[in-house]
């Protein structure tokens, strides 16, 4: 089979090559797919340069999640059967941008059949990672407003529309107006392009005064400095991660004098320490996306070849919405 590998750490262009590999044989309780569709994310980029927190030995195939269709079981599996079309996080080395991969049945579940593949592909991350952030860690009201920093990108897009279907007000912050247009089309109420528009100033205005009740923030740096100075009484920031590169400093003088949270979440921790509310999430998931409230932005279908270049564009910031590789492409 053909799949991408990195066989050293660097950006994504220039170590990860394409090459024939052997189709993986599951053991125990994993589950081996033939790749339907495996959406870029951030993860994989920070995996090809070695920094991130999973650090496979190499060489391994980047790809953290898919839409696959069952071809075999290891002797454990009780919930899939071949055939079956299924989502899920992949089990390094053998991740998604390939023509099979390998799931682990713990975290694979059964794909919602109101979404294509590409789609299936881009909700197990980005849309459980909102869900946990605004429902568990923020606990968001109908009525609240959230603000969304990188409403654009992989994450940003789901927690607009999981924000909307709680009934929240929504503000999006994103860099540039392709960017703008496609929060706006996602449905958020208030779009502000940090390019030209001062988010700090537009949150204050659209809400009174009063500042966000809560953050969805992914970025870190001076986007969470800056955040700080428009949280409501009693809001909530909540720390994704630090796509902006720095790792902030919490000024927790500032958090005490205005009332507010900082609260964290790693949703991976979630598998290990609370398997049952991952499942009860995809449910809840897989319900809003069969009545239409939610629906993966994939922006790009791209084929098995032009993986590297997807994810280089990824690392650059330069993409919108979803990436996802598509067999048949």
């Amino acid at each position: 089979m053909k799949a991408w590998r990195v066989g050293e750490l660097g950006e994504p262009r220039a170590v990860l090559t394409l090459t024939d590999v052997s189709v993986p044989e599951p053991v125990g309780r994993q589950i081996v797919v033939r790749v339907l569709a495996s959406a870029a994310n951030f993860p994989d980029v920070l995996m090809c340069r070695g920094l991130y927190q999973v650090r496979p030995d190499l060489p391994f195939t980047p790809g953290v999640e898919l839409c696959g269709e069952v071809v075999a079981v290891g002797p454990e599996v009780t919930r899939f059967a071949v055939g079956d079309r299924v989502l899920g996080g992949t089990s390094l080395p053998h991740g998604g941008f390939a023509e099979y991969a390998v799931l682990d049945e713990a975290v694979t579940f059964g794909a919602p059949a109101s979404l294509d593949d590409a789609q299936a592909a881009s909700l197990y991350i980005g849309y459980q990672t909102g869900w946990f952030a605004l429902h568990r860690r923020a606990a968001l009201q109908p009525g609240e407003t959230l603000l969304v920093h990188a409403a654009a990108g992989g994450v940003g897009t789901a927690a607009v529309q999981l924000g909307k279907a709680a009934g929240a007000r929504v503000i999006g912050v994103v860099g540039g107006p392709e960017k703008a247009a496609v929060a706006r089309d996602l449905g958020a109420d208030v779009v502000v392009d940090r390019h030209t528009e001062d988010f700090v100033a537009v949150v204050k205005d659209v809400t009174g005064g009063r500042g966000a009740d809560v953050v969805f923030d992914p970025v870190g740096g001076q986007t969470y400095q800056r955040t700080t100075k428009c949280i409501a009484f009693e809001g909530r920031i909540v720390i994704i991660g630090f796509a902006g590169g720095e790792i902030q400093s919490a000024a927790l003088n500032h958090a005490l004098i205005k009332n507010y949270s900082i609260v964290g979440l790693h949703w991976g921790l979630y598998n290990v320490k609370a398997p049952a509310l991952v499942a009860e999430c995809h449910a809840e998931l897989t319900a809003l996306a069969d009545a239409g409230r939610i629906g993966p932005l994939v922006s790009e279908r791209l084929p098995l070849e032009a993986v590297a270049d997807a994810l280089q564009r990824l690392a650059d910031g330069t993409t919108v919405g979803r990436v996802a590789y598509v067999a048949g492409e």
